[in-house]
């Protein structure tokens, strides 16, 4: 009998499992909308060949005493549950599906931990963001789609950018103070996460501007809170939005796991009242190039010293959320991951078609309480605001969605 392969946790998975809340489970959701029916036996066959395509994801937490001075991964041959499930149809099958997204993590106890649900047409996958991260996934979902369909699924082109030397913005502004929270709105009694998802034109830019959609969506990010915070009666403070940057090839070489590090895009409260919308883009541009630029630890130094196997884990363990629960007022405002254009043409043959609507959501713990994700297809922006319960109510929700619907629109600026 061979020896099963172990992998330490890296950093983020081992913080992360520090970490975990059951009445706040770190998924990952990714909703995919197909045209035509799924074939359910063609569908689960394809999906455990993409796993086997892609061994990494094969893995599950191994057991060990008290005293181990790491968590590791142990990949295994086969699945050790069925990972693909249907659903029957119904009037609330959709909402139930998301629902069980942000509600039901998958075990790290068992191999692999992602599921794949599907309702009618749509595949629900769910993700354990401890082992995990959404374009990892995506990748696979991907293979899956070309081992069923027989249709070539390779990732496009890139958008071709000028190569960005480590460069320091000239005015970035500080950090030294602990950044503006997102006010409470209407919370709910219930614990976990609550979910919005929406579909919108994506924003107009001039040929040649000097700034991205994406730096377009990191100020409106920005403009809907400080508006929801003017709202609320809060005081003006900086904000700080994290953006997961991801540095992986698309291909099927892509590393499986939490690849993406984590920046931090600060703004000036200055900056978002009355705004000069072309200068505030434009700096906003700066400053997103030159923070992908600089070389950075996923999680930063500190982390890798915490993870360190100097004491056990279980020690570790809580030094850990000590720090993170003393560290919470610096928390960074709220975490936008904008996925981007799909790469993937997601095609899924002749009679099930290709995807013409991604959506991701992000996990939304406190002491941040929001996130928003943003991916685009077929032309269309799809976002995903998610919360903490503990902070906003679905109305509060809905709000938010209608703010960021209006100054998505007022950074569609002409030159």
């Amino acid at each position: 009998m061979t020896t099963p392969v172990r992998i330490p946790f890296p950093v983020v998975d081992e913080v992360s499992r520090h970490c975990l809340q059951e009445e706040e489970p770190e998924t990952v959701h990714i909703e995919v909308h197909l045209p035509g029916p799924v074939d359910q036996p063609r569908l689960r066959k394809a999906f455990t060949e993409a796993l086997h395509r892609h061994p990494r994801i094969l893995m599950r937490e191994a057991r060990g005493p008290w005293y181990q001075r790491r968590y590791e991964w142990e990949l295994t041959p086969e699945p050790d549950v069925e990972v693909v499930t249907f659903a029957p149809a119904g009037p609330r099958a959709l909402q139930d599906a998301r629902t069980r997204a942000l509600t039901e993590a998958p075990p790290l106890s068992m191999s692999p931990p992602i599921r794949l649900e599907v309702v009618d047409s749509v595949l629900f996958l769910t993700i354990n963001h401890t082992a995990l991260d959404g374009p990892a996934c995506l990748r696979i979902l991907a293979t899956a789609a070309e081992l069923y369909g027989g249709t070539d699924n390779s990732p496009t082109a890139p958008p071709t950018r000028p190569a960005a030397s480590p460069q320091q913005a000239p005015d970035i502004p500080t950090t030294w103070s602990p950044p503006a929270r997102v006010a409470p709105g209407t919370p709910d009694p219930s614990p976990g996460n609550g979910m919005l998802v929406t579909e919108l034109p994506l924003p107009h830019r001039p040929k040649g501007s000097p700034y991205t959609v994406n730096d377009q969506l990191m100020v409106t990010t920005a403009l809907t809170i400080a508006h929801w915070n003017r709202e609320h009666g809060a005081l003006p403070r900086p904000l700080r939005i994290t953006m997961p940057v991801d540095d992986r090839p698309r291909d099927t070489t892509m590393p499986i796991g939490n690849g993406t590090r984590l920046v931090e895009v600060p703004f000036a409260p200055a900056e978002l009242d009355h705004p000069d919308m072309s200068a505030l883009l434009r700096r906003t541009a700066e400053r997103t190039r030159a923070l992908k630029s600089l070389p950075r630890p996923q999680l930063g130094h500190g982390a890798a010293l915490l993870t360190a196997p100097w004491a056990p884990v279980a020690a570790r363990a809580a030094l850990t959320r000590a720090l993170r629960r003393a560290a919470a007022p610096w928390t960074s405002t709220t975490l936008l991951s904008n996925i981007g254009r799909i790469p993937y043409p997601l095609d899924f043959g002749e009679e099930t078609g290709r995807a013409h609507a991604v959506w991701f959501s992000a996990p939304a713990r406190m002491p941040r309480g929001l996130t928003v994700t943003t991916a685009s297809t077929a032309g269309r922006l799809h976002l995903a605001l998610r919360w903490s319960r503990a902070l906003l109510s679905h109305g509060d929700g809905a709000h938010l969605r209608d703010l960021f619907e209006h100054y998505l629109h007022t950074t569609e600026v002409t030159p």
